[in-house]
């Protein structure tokens, strides 16, 4: 497969359940080597866009690739590691012999220690599958996901459940395994985490592609940033000035979000010379995502 093709790539596809549509006529590339993240608000089409890349699902029109070939191929399908949102495994068997088991799927598997350290699980090798914590049984998911050295891994939702400390450390194997070469498809409703992470996110809405770029890339094209300040003016007041998008109170200060900051806060100074304690941060994530997002609505 030559390098400058995708690894996996969706054209015009389109999956519907019933009367809902899902899918519709989506557009995906994933280059080799990767992180790309897909965004979206539930129901957007991410987990079934995941579930047509992986061969989980059949598109009803439209043309899936994964390594140049059709994903339900068994030969393929080694060549990827999938963790969904849900996993349904068996309660009685061990972390360690479920990771095993998985690897033998595999051609050239991970060594099994190596595994269950990247996925924080050493410590917990011999407890029952059952017996684990939500966030705990995430981490085996994670290590069945990655046992068998794949080319490409999917990761749908990975840090549900886990609390601040365990999403930071997914974030680092996260990171090591893209530097070593993994090419990678996370969805995520963290924005911080896609942020953090990305070379590349995608927005999803109503089954299509709506935007995509580096996540500096979409905050650019979202063209706005943040003032906050303390000012006089009430919030109906500050929604008056040209320019300003939002206000919301934050305790004694004002959160504006505007177009262009300059010229705001000039008309904010004229309205209200005594305005204090201002500052003026570009865009996040997520203000991008909701920009864009509801240009689309």
């Amino acid at each position: 497969m030559s390098a400058s093709l995708p690894i996996a790539s969706l054209r015009q596809v389109h999956k519907r359940y019933g009367a809902v549509t899902a899918l519709d006529g989506m557009e995906l590339d994933l280059r080799r080597g990767e992180l790309l993240a897909m965004l979206g608000s539930n129901g957007a089409g991410k987990t079934t866009a995941l579930g047509v890349l992986t061969g989980r699902l059949c598109a009803d029109a439209g043309e899936v690739k994964l390594f140049g070939a059709d994903p339900k191929d068994a030969a393929v399908r080694r060549r990827i590691g999938v963790m969904l949102q849900e996993a349904r495994l068996p309660d009685t068997l061990r972390v360690q012999e479920l990771v095993h088991q998985f690897s033998c799927y595999y051609p050239q598997p991970r060594p099994l220690q190596e595994t269950l350290a990247l996925a924080g699980l050493s410590a917990l090798a011999r407890r029952a599958y059952g017996a684990l914590s939500g966030g705990q049984q995430r981490r085996v998911q994670f290590a069945l996901a990655i046992c068998g050295c794949p080319e490409l891994v999917f990761v749908d939702e990975p840090t549900s459940g886990l609390d601040v400390e365990a999403r930071r450390a997914f974030w680092q194997v996260i990171q090591c395994l893209r530097d070593a070469g993994t090419s990678i498809v996370l969805t995520t409703h963290y924005l911080e985490e896609a942020d953090a992470l990305a070379d590349r996110v995608v927005l999803i809405a109503n089954g299509r592609v709506l935007a995509e770029d580096t996540p500096a890339g979409l905050k650019a094209r979202a063209r706005s940033a943040r003032i906050r300040c303390v000012t006089q003016l009430s919030l109906t007041e500050l929604l008056s000035i040209p320019g300003v998008q939002s206000a919301e109170a934050q305790g004694s200060c004002r959160s504006l979000r505007c177009d262009d900051s300059d010229q705001v806060l000039r008309r904010l100074l004229a309205r209200d010379p005594s305005v204090s304690g201002i500052e003026i941060r570009p865009l996040s994530l997520e203000d991008a995502f909701l920009t864009l997002t509801g240009e689309a609505a």
